[in-house]
Formats: structure tokens, C-alpha cells, sequence
């Protein structure tokens, strides 16, 4: 029994560090700064980068981020695919939000 709990709680954690595994962080700078930066610095003033680091700011986990990226892509028509849309998050954990889940 604590073998099988320590191995779901293995697999579990390897899912969650591997949602940037194939990203390209460089690409997602690339497409945060062309797309993302002016309407989060029109919302939030200074460079944007507030909406990111902000105390209490709404999104929690890797998995959140990337779903966050996907609204934005939808709500203001970008018409990224999903490799785009993960480097995009990508870069900002890497950047910003630092989960490791």
C-alpha cells in the first residue's frame, strides 16, 4: 500500500513538471512581447508585468497558466496554436510565476 502511494504521488508530480517540457521559451518571449505586453500595460500600467506579480493575482498552478494563455488567445482572436500558446506560457512561468508543479 505505501508503495502504491508513493508511486501515484510520483507519477502524479512528473505530469504536472512536464506541462513546459517541450516548450520554447524564446518563441513565447517573442509572442508575449508582440501580443500580451500592450494590452496588460494599457490595464495595468507600467511594463504589464504587474498583472503577473500582483499578491493576488489568479492564477495558481502550471496547468492554470497555460488555460489562462488559452482564454487570452480566444478572447482577443490571436488565433495561436497550442505550441504557440505553450511557449507563451512557458515563458512566463519561467519568467514570472516559477511553479515547479
Amino acid at each position: 500500500m505505501k508503495t502504491l502511494l508513493i508511486s501515484l504521488l510520483f507519477i502524479a508530480s512528473n505530469s504536472y513538471a512536464e506541462v513546459f517540457k517541450n516548450a520554447d521559451t524564446v518563441s513565447g518571449k517573442a509572442l508575449v512581447d508582440k501580443n500580451c505586453i500592450s494590452c496588460h500595460a494599457q490595464s495595468f500600467g507600467g511594463d504589464g508585468s504587474s498583472i503577473y506579480t500582483r499578491e493576488y493575482r489568479k492564477i495558481k498552478t502550471s496547468k492554470g497558466l497555460l488555460a489562462q494563455v488559452r482564454n487570452c488567445n480566444t478572447m482577443i482572436g490571436l488565433k495561436w496554436f497550442e505550441e504557440e500558446e505553450l511557449n507563451a506560457a512557458s515563458y512566463l512561468n519561467k519568467t514570472y510565476y516559477k511553479f515547479t508543479e
